[in-house]
């Protein structure tokens, strides 16, 4: 590995940490987007190829380091899914199975014919509810799937996909809580979070809130902020109901990390909290040997969650998206340059995290700072870039 010294960088901000060889354009990379960046910029890079880490960068802010936790917003629903995917390879769950199956209350106003299948591909159309959600509930995916069993679709289900932003942990959690008698977050704790030692929870223990960088609302600049405020919207719109802006308390994204309910509760759409070494170690495990352990995932079984599902025009987000089965189809949705079948999924706040099994590639990145305008961070595009081409030339 080649140590990176701040003095290296050229830069005022120092970048911190480690690249192996051959990946030293990543290093280069990192630091130009990092001398462009604001002042209070603070993050972290992190990259396996077959399992071994070859990119570990950070920019520490004030007195943030490597081992610093951040709210990872929807990045969450790779952990999730990740859980789901393992039950249905070893046959607990099954795709084409009603969700009724295992969960007979599913079925009230029209739903009872979906599979988990389109539920997983965000086909089942119950994004949110009539009323929204408390914080409280919003907190907890118990009371969440609870309310949205008897929630009337907002389309038919299995018609049209639209993002289930902040619930589609809570619907498949109840799923896996319904099959197996233990909640999503308990069967990841235990069969991957713990067995890896990954910096990536689903319910931060209170040892480890001292580690946690609380989230920083997105700085537009004035064409920024002009742009924001020229989309269209409105209190009752699909967009507005999915990330519960209708409630009588609505929800800040940008600042939804910050609250300590969220964090120790773990919601499995939003509430993960985690380093770049967490995203990329988890993505690691999930496609390759990682310390002498087999993938967690089988070949078939990556290919099946990371194929194409829905792709077209998203009724909620009402721009082209692409999901795979709970995870995003990351060569379509945000890398074009990755492979087919790369699966992962990126946060609301900028972070970002997949698999490309075809290059052994697993990459997570992380920011303080909400970025504009929401999704995975524009500087991802460069940086993913950097690290997927470095991972190619060096084999």
């Amino acid at each position: 590995m080649t140590r990176l010294t701040g003095t290296e960088t050229g830069t005022t901000r120092a970048v911190h940490g480690t690249v192996a060889d051959g990946f030293e354009a990543v290093r280069e990379a990192f630091a130009a987007f990092v001398a462009e960046e604001k002042p209070d910029y603070e993050g972290q890079l992190c990259a396996h190829v077959h399992g071994r880490r070859v990119v570990d960068l950070w920019v520490p802010g004030d007195g943030a380091g490597p081992d610093s936790l951040y709210g990872v917003y929807s990045s969450t629903k790779g952990a999730a899914h990740l859980v789901v995917a393992l039950l249905v390879q070893e046959g607990t769950l099954e795709l084409d199975r009603k969700v009724t199956y295992y969960w007979p209350e599913f079925a009230a106003e029209g739903k009872g014919a979906l599979t988990l299948r389109e539920l997983l591909a965000h086909r089942a159309g119950v994004i949110g509810t009539d009323s929204g959600f408390s914080p409280q509930e919003l907190a907890d995916d118990r009371q969440i799937a609870e309310r949205l069993a008897d929630q009337r679709p907002f389309w038919r289900p299995g018609t049209a996909f639209g993002y289930h932003g902040l619930v589609i942990g809570a619907l498949t959690g109840e799923v896996v809580r319904r099959a197996t008698g233990r909640t999503l977050q308990e069967v990841y704790e235990e069969r991957v979070r713990v067995p890896y030692g990954l910096d990536f929870f689903l319910g931060l223990p209170a040892a480890h809130e001292p580690r946690f960088r609380t989230a920083r609302p997105m700085a537009p600049t004035a064409e920024q902020r002009a742009l924001l405020d020229s989309l269209p919207g409105g209190p009752h719109t699909l967009a507005a109901i999915a990330f519960n802006r209708h409630a009588a308390e609505p929800t800040n994204l940008e600042l939804l990390p910050n609250d300590p309910l969220i964090r120790s509760k773990g919601p499995a759409s939003v509430g993960g909290v985690a380093s770049a070494r967490g995203l990329a170690g988890l993505y690691a495990a999930a496609i390759s040997e990682v310390g002498g352990k087999a993938p967690l995932l089988k070949e078939d079984t990556a290919a099946e969650f990371g194929q194409l599902h829905s792709v077209g025009y998203d009724v909620v987000a009402r721009s082209h998206k692409s999901y795979g089965l709970g995870f995003q189809a990351t060569a379509d949705a945000w890398h074009p340059f990755l492979g087919a079948g790369a699966f992962g999924h990126s946060g609301a706040g900028g972070c970002q995290a997949f698999a490309d099994p075809r290059s052994g590639l697993a990459y997570g990145y992380t920011r303080r700072r909400f970025a504009f305008p929401g999704g995975s961070a524009p500087e991802n595009d460069h940086l993913a870039a950097a690290v997927h081409g470095a991972a190619l030339a060096t084999g």
